[in-house]
């Protein structure tokens, strides 16, 4: 996002990505909120909760952590637009999956984690940016799984992106033109 932000305002533009493989809800708060409130960003995207999932966390525990990280960031007082929170993709479809349960039970568990994310942003007044049908819209192509048969390779990555991208680009344009 950062290549394209200063693509399109003409200037360069930071980058803090502290997100850590494997983190759940729990482990951003433990480690990383702290961080957040240090260094007061201009914009901010969340995308957190497939790690509860795989670890067995309820939806009462994802809500529980979820409400501390969006109230953290909310307290930011960004402004409209420059928050933006992102689903969990659809990860029941790739290969390793099935050590983690039926294809159905994990959509379904993402599909519930996902609706409860989304009404928390909204409450907020969090942007909400859904890519669990760009997740699965290549499966089967080259590059769209990682090595591990797991995790999203490039090609997906770079879908999420456009997605992303096409949903933050007027306010985040906006935000960051302005001195």
């Amino acid at each position: 996002m950062a290549a394209r932000l200063t693509k399109a305002i003409g200037k360069k533009v930071g980058l803090t990505n502290p997100a850590v493989n494997g983190y759940t809800t729990e482990d951003l708060i433990a480690n990383e909120l702290g961080y957040l409130r240090k260094l007061k960003p201009q914009l901010v995207s969340i995308l957190i909760g497939v790690n509860d999932l795989v670890q067995g966390r309820t939806i009462e525990q994802y809500r529980s952590s979820l409400v501390e990280i969006y109230d953290a960031v909310a307290a930011l007082e960004l402004g409209r637009g420059l928050t933006v929170a992102i689903s969990i993709p659809n990860w029941s479809v790739v290969p390793a999956a099935a050590s983690f349960g039926a294809p159905d039970e994990l959509k379904g568990l993402t599909d519930a984690f996902n609706e409860l994310a989304q009404r928390e942003a909204k409450a907020r007044g969090f942007m909400w940016v859904d890519i669990t049908e760009v997740s699965t819209s290549q499966t089967g192509s080259r590059g769209w799984i990682s090595s591990d048969q797991l995790h999203p390779g490039d090609a997906q990555y770079a879908r999420w992106a456009d997605v992303i991208w096409d949903a933050v680009r007027e306010p985040w344009v906006g935000a960051a033109a302005t001195p």
